[in-house]
């Protein structure tokens, strides 16, 4: 990916309600370049969606939740699949606010589920139903809370706060080079 594309990305992260001919003069290009870029990142799948980041807190939200899961068992192609149709439709048909359902390895588990809830006992209810789920392991299930009510935050979830992370190790990169 070429380093104007990259500077495009991260100005998109900080703020993508920028008008392209705002976003054309941070990083240094015209306007019908930043245009173009943006359709071609968007076409090649690059930038999947435009979005904000509300206050979970003041929406009503108290506990955001990394539930690790694991699977009973192997599963064969065919009770994958069939997993995966099940899953579809119960985050399709949920009332709980899954914003991250991915599979995966580490810790022993087999996949996480990233979600917020009003309350405890709302977290509960959603574990009651991942119950529900034949291809779980009742037994393989843990979550990791975290309050929305703390008064303390290291660093809240912002896609700005990624770009700064990766503009400060960049700077920190170059100068360990220059030291050299």
């Amino acid at each position: 990916m070429k380093t104007v594309e990259l500077k495009l990305i991260s100005e998109l992260m900080k703020n993508s309600r920028r008008s392209d001919r705002e976003l054309a003069s941070v990083i240094g290009v015209s306007q019908p370049t930043v245009s173009r870029m943006i359709g071609k990142l968007q076409k090649e799948g690059v930038i999947r969606e435009y979005t904000m980041i509300p206050d979970f807190n003041k929406l009503g939200f108290r506990i955001l939740a990394l539930t690790f899961v694991k699977l009973r068992k192997t599963l064969s192609e065919e009770e994958l699949e069939k997993a995966r149709e099940i899953t579809k439709r119960k985050i399709n048909e949920s009332a709980f606010a899954i914003v991250m359902l991915e599979r995966g390895l580490g810790l022993g588990y087999d996949g996480v589920i990233m979600a917020f809830y009003r309350d405890y006992s709302e977290h509960l209810e959603h574990r009651k139903v991942l119950q529900q789920y034949p291809f779980l392991d009742l037994n393989g299930m843990e979550s990791f809370l975290i309050s929305l009510d703390d008064k303390i935050h290291y660093r809240l979830l912002t896609l700005s706060a990624l770009v700064k992370n990766e503009s400060e190790i960049k700077k920190k990169n170059e100068d360990k080079l220059n030291e050299k």
